[in-house]
């Protein structure tokens, strides 16, 4: 199978992390794989290094006809059977061709953007209710989760970020941005003593962030890592992983916790209370609720026994659910679904 892929993205992002974790796994099972996309540099280093070959574009908002010229050299240069646009620029970007068109939806986009695609791919249920019930085919909507995939390094050293041995540690990860509600960690941070916060992450919200740290007087036990490429280490470092979104289509981190053997907290936004089964693979509170994530940082602290369910069980769903080669094998069956359907 031969297939492109079209994404503008943001600087960081777990949809933008996802698509070179998708890209590669294509590339590494044999197939034709190549991207057009925005400059990134540590995206381009990624798929470089993998064999992914990919051409940089502006995806400018307006008159913008490099773009669309760059997909459609790119789908000819290597006879793509499937190009495959990430959320609606690039959707909007890509041309008609002897391509089959599959968009890739993992977030709530304006649907017009999509309309006239040849399949539609969503990361959880509800986005499948979102898309069908804005009136696509539901014979063209399928729902494949994201995957997870397993860093076999160990644990960063927790004196890599002076972080004491002792200490409790928990790890949030995202984009500081309102949604992930780093906002309601600090406040429950303020409300463990002891415990001491990493933070892997770069948005809008840092300089507040550290601000609102810095008013609860828990400075001293947060440490700003910026945005990491090996999740799976600070994972291994952290006693908890702390993720209590507003907003949350889907949930990367907490299947990422999953595989490396961490326990999650997590709010009930959309996607989590859908991925997560309660008080068995982890522990769900309501959102912008700061003592409740307080709560449960206490539980796990205490109940070893709890934890040690939580994090046997979460490993199950990470390998029986999310693995690589399942999730992998379901965009390869659509692909053929929608290669046949146009033959």
């Amino acid at each position: 199978m031969n297939i492109l892929h079209t994404i503008a993205g943001g600087a960081v992002g777990g949809a933008e992390r996802f698509f070179v974790d998708l890209a590669i796994a294509f590339r590494n099972g044999g197939h034709t794989t190549g991207a057009v996309m925005r400059p990134n540099i540590a995206r381009g280093r990624m798929l470089d290094d993998a064999g992914v070959p990919h051409t940089d574009v502006p995806f400018s908002r307006w008159f913008d006809v490099r773009t669309p010229r760059a997909i459609r050299t790119a789908a000819r240069d290597m006879d793509a059977d499937i190009v495959m646009s990430w959320m609606g620029r690039a959707a909007r970007a890509t041309p008609k061709g002897s391509y089959a068109r599959v968009a890739r939806h993992g977030g709530y986009y304006n649907l017009k953007s999509f309309r006239d695609f040849d399949a539609q791919i969503c990361n959880t249920p509800d986005l499948v209710r979102y898309l069908t019930e804005g009136g696509f085919d539901p014979s063209a909507v399928h729902f494949i989760p994201n995957f997870t995939t397993v860093d076999p390094r160990p644990a960063l050293p927790r004196s890599e970020f002076d972080t004491p041995e002792e200490a409790l540690l928990l790890l949030s990860m995202g984009r500081l941005h309102d949604s992930k509600a780093f906002d309601v960690t600090l406040d429950a941070l303020a409300a463990t003593p002891g415990a001491y916060l990493w933070i892997a992450g770069a948005g809008p919200l840092e300089a507040d962030l550290r601000k609102q740290a810095g008013d609860l007087g828990i400075a001293s036990r947060v440490r700003w890592l910026g945005w990491r490429d090996d999740p799976g280490r600070l994972l291994r470092s952290a006693d908890i992983c702390v993720f209590p979104s507003r907003v949350e289509p889907f949930g990367n981190v907490i299947i990422a916790a999953w595989a490396h053997g961490t326990p999650v907290i997590t709010a009930n936004a959309t996607g989590p209370e859908w991925l997560v089964r309660s008080e068995e693979d982890a522990l769900l509170v309501p959102r912008d609720n700061a003592p409740a994530v307080a709560d449960a940082i206490s539980r796990l602290a205490q109940d070893k026994e709890l934890t040690r369910r939580l994090i046997a069980a979460g490993a199950r769903r990470a390998a029986q659910e999310f693995s690589q080669s399942v999730c992998v094998d379901r965009y390869l069956s659509v692909f053929r679904q929608v290669k046949e359907a146009r033959a």
